[in-house]
């Protein structure tokens, strides 16, 4: 049995940059709801959790990027900074009243941490769920980045297919054993649409994973996060694999050094997936943090 959401979200479509975009609202209708942005591979969906935790009071708005989950697809690739640029037409489209108030889980709060060093006066209150950045790069490495890009685009892209939704829910709790079953198979529906012939295949287009060909560059990653302006609360797994692996870039506290009205917040027991972890948690840090209307 499939995890029952308590709140159902009610669905709708906007084109952002000439891509159709799908989102989810939870909530009263209103001009300044708190915007939920996922993660690489994830989707609008996976909010459901927190949703069916937070105060039904408070308006929210989750939105699939460009090709994930039930959004179009972008022919020409994808690339950074078209997500700052979605995000911007987000806002204006959904919180047009003032400075937005923002919940982003890894890739979806990396943006919002970009673009709120970039218009500082656009974002007043951010919740980053793990969006902490890569590994520094170095020039070295560019050759070898390029010639991976070039390398895949010659080759063919598998569609992610599995031969049941039970396959797929079986290998989204093997990457995750600390979700129930019932979490782990209203996840794999989430990320997944039947195909013909019987099966499922993986909503997310495969050209997201093609090598980024641009090395990722933290000095700059850095200096936007300076110029926020924003409420920042930075929230981490207390056993993320995440944390490990950028740990030579300093542990969590150095954040304090960079990003200004910075608060941090360690969830003992929680991976990377937050939001699909311990939603209840996380629910109480939103409500805290972003409050329930405008100043």
């Amino acid at each position: 049995m499939s995890y029952q959401p308590l709140r159902p979200g009610r669905h709708g479509t906007i084109p952002i940059r000439g891509l159709d975009h799908h989102f989810i609202h939870w909530g009263p209708e209103s001009d300044d709801p708190v915007l939920l942005l996922h993660g690489f591979a994830d989707c609008a969906a996976s909010f459901q959790f927190v949703a069916d935790e937070l105060d039904p009071g408070l308006p929210l708005l989750a939105i699939d990027w460009r090709g994930f989950g039930g959004s179009a697809r972008s022919p020409g690739g994808y690339w950074f900074p078209d997500y700052y640029a979605d995000l911007e037409a987000m806002l204006h489209a959904f919180c047009p009243r003032g400075p937005a108030r923002i919940v982003g889980h890894s890739m979806g709060a990396n943006v919002a941490m970009i673009y709120a060093g970039a218009r500082p006066a656009r974002v007043r209150a951010l919740v980053n769920l793990e969006g902490i950045g890569l590994p520094r790069t170095q020039a070295s490495q560019a050759p070898a980045r390029l010639a991976q890009w070039l390398d895949e685009l010659r080759g063919p892209l598998s569609a992610g297919e599995y031969a049941s939704l039970a396959e797929l829910a079986t290998r989204v709790a093997r990457r995750n054993p600390r979700l129930s079953p019932e979490q782990a198979g209203f996840i794999a529906a989430c990320w997944s649409e039947p195909v013909a012939g019987g099966g499922v295949q993986l909503l997310a287009d495969p050209a997201h994973r093609r090598t980024n060909p641009y090395l990722y560059r933290r000095e700059e990653m850095e200096a936007c996060w300076r110029a926020i302006e924003a409420r920042v609360l930075l929230v981490v797994g207390g056993d993320s694999e995440l944390l490990q692996r950028l740990a030579p870039e300093g542990d969590v506290e150095s954040f304090k050094a960079i990003v200004p009205r910075l608060t941090i917040e360690q969830v003992a027991g929680a991976g990377h997936m937050l939001h699909h972890e311990a939603p209840r948690v996380i629910a109480r840090l939103i409500e805290s943090f972003v409050g329930t209307s405008l100043p």
